[in-house]
């Protein structure tokens, strides 16, 4: 027993996600995946260029039930039968936030079942159990989204140590403001992929990894630099650039460096297994990257489907698994938080 609830082993919990511009709800009972359901404000958020918070809470609030619902059913599941509720607090847009755990606040208030209050990192790192069944720590993760880029060790299900990581932008804000410079629409990683298919990596860009550093650190902020100046010195100058292959340089500057570092600690750390999470694991070019040097090395491999590396709440269930055989439940007074430090 913890406090007033008692543990089942295969619980029927309910992941909510509401981050940033997808509004998602997902039915998990014990490791089996039952439903999964996404309402995104994208194309929405399109017309600005990006992410308007407020038009993303609006879009919350309208969108959340609806969500709840269309997983439940999906699923074959009453809110009677749900044993736990999962929540994405943190990190992400305030407003947006609060949309979501307000919901499942009261959800898990009225039905008097465990509240677990959510990561939104540590969802994406769990996203990796929904297509590794037998998957078990020790194993080594890169991690890269939006708002985070690292390389992780595993040690067990509720704790893992940061190897590296970013020193100042992320990998996937880095996608986002190149998309920006070439003209493309938002959602900007995808964009860039998409355009650099065409390319070739024939520019000289500044790879993502500090050489200098004694720790394993990455940095972004040099290469989006060289990437501006690339292009704003070939148009004062009027000469005539290809973005494909500025697309194609800046996505082997930013992606090969990490796909060697993560292989590379997982050989130095005696791990087997290599897994990927957050949005840009959905980079066609990472998972095939990832793929060859684990097929190297002999390391097995395990990426979530594209679905589940970009924001979903599938992942949030999956990580709420976790915390509810850990027993770490949280309270009602748990409030949003904007920012959590990765530890």
């Amino acid at each position: 027993m913890y406090g007033q609830f008692k543990l089942k082993d295969n619980p029927v919990i309910l992941g909510i996600e509401s981050s940033c511009d997808e509004t998602a709800a997902a039915v998990i009972k014990g490791e089996t995946l039952l439903s999964s359901v996404i309402i995104s404000s994208a194309s929405e958020q399109a017309k600005f260029g990006g992410v308007v918070p407020e038009i993303a809470s609006r879009a919350h609030t309208d969108a959340v039930d609806k969500a709840v619902k269309q997983a439940l059913s999906k699923a074959g599941v009453t809110v009677g039968m749900l044993d736990a509720v999962a929540v994405t607090y943190g990190a992400g847009l305030l407003g947006a936030l609060l949309v979501g755990l307000s919901f499942a606040k009261s959800l898990a208030y009225s039905l008097n079942i465990p509240l677990i209050a959510v990561n939104h990192i540590r969802g994406h790192l769990a996203a990796a159990y929904l297509c590794g069944k037998n998957l078990k720590p020790p194993y080594v993760t890169l991690l890269a989204s939006g708002g985070h880029t690292a390389v992780l060790y595993t040690k067990t299900y509720t704790q893992f140590e940061v190897i590296g990581g970013t020193s100042d932008d992320a990998a996937g804000e880095a996608f986002d403001k190149v998309a920006r410079i070439l003209g493309l629409p938002y959602p900007g990683g995808p964009n860039v992929q998409r355009l650099a298919e065409n390319g070739k990596a024939v520019i000289d860009f500044p790879p993502s990894y500090v050489r200098s550093s004694k720790a394993l650190q990455f940095s972004y902020s040099g290469l989006k630099t060289a990437v501006i100046n690339y292009c704003h010195n070939a148009k004062q100058k009027g000469e005539n650039f290809n973005p494909a292959d500025v697309a194609a340089s800046f996505q082997c500057a930013a992606i090969d460096p990490l796909v060697k570092k993560t292989v590379e600690c997982a050989v130095n750390r005696g791990a087997d297994t290599v897994t990927a999470g957050g949005g840009v694991a959905a980079n066609d070019y990472l998972r095939k990257s990832l793929e060859r040097e684990c097929l190297k090395h002999n390391l097995k491999l395990i990426i979530p489907e594209k679905v589940f590396c970009t924001d979903n709440a599938a992942m949030i269930a999956a990580e709420g698994l976790i915390q509810y055989r850990a027993g770490n439940f949280a309270q009602m007074d748990v409030n949003a938080c904007a920012h959590i430090p990765l530890k």
